[in-house]
């Protein structure tokens, strides 16, 4: 009689280490970082640039819209530079606050907040090399992902939006 109740232990314990045992072997997919959403994103010291995308008009395409989000884990604030690589345009600086999650072209129409390439003819579908960097940080080049209005109508720059702050 012990020898069945200890053979259906040792038979319990086989089945549920073995059923477990595949958890220890695999690797976790919560555990890698990957982008959520139609942007990339990257680090620059202690400023996280999250779901950086440009959205342009297909039809005109001349504006480009940089949608991206920045986060300080920093307990300073940071003036962050953002550059188009491909274009001779002026750096656009944003300063990020400690602590601060800063949104940047979620409004096109707004006369702040927002950074526009002009000139803009990468057409959607397309990388678009975006650089950003503060003070003695390494900076970050992303490609970033160029998109049209197809899914962000309320993103797309008007042709006529003033060029960068």
């Amino acid at each position: 009689m012990k020898a069945r109740v200890a053979a259906s232990v040792a038979l319990a314990l086989a089945v549920a280490f073995g059923t477990a045992g595949c958890g220890f072997m695999a690797p976790q997919a919560t555990t890698k970082h990957y982008d959520a959403s139609d942007g990339v994103g990257g680090t620059v010291g202690q400023i996280d640039v999250r779901n950086a995308m440009i959205i342009t008009d297909a039809s005109d395409g001349t504006v480009g819209n940089l949608v991206v989000t920045l986060v300080n884990n920093d307990t300073k604030s940071h003036r962050v530079a953002i550059q188009a690589k491909d274009q001779s345009s002026a750096t656009v600086y944003e300063t990020v606050e400690p602590g601060e999650v800063k949104e940047l072209g979620a409004h096109p129409t707004s006369s702040t907040g927002n950074v526009f390439f002009t000139n803009f003819d990468t057409k959607p579908g397309a990388l678009f090399p975006v650089y950003f960097q503060y003070g003695n940080a390494t900076g970050v080049d992303l490609q970033v992902p160029v998109l049209d209005g197809g899914l962000y109508k309320s993103l797309v720059p008007r042709t006529s939006a003033s060029t960068e702050q």
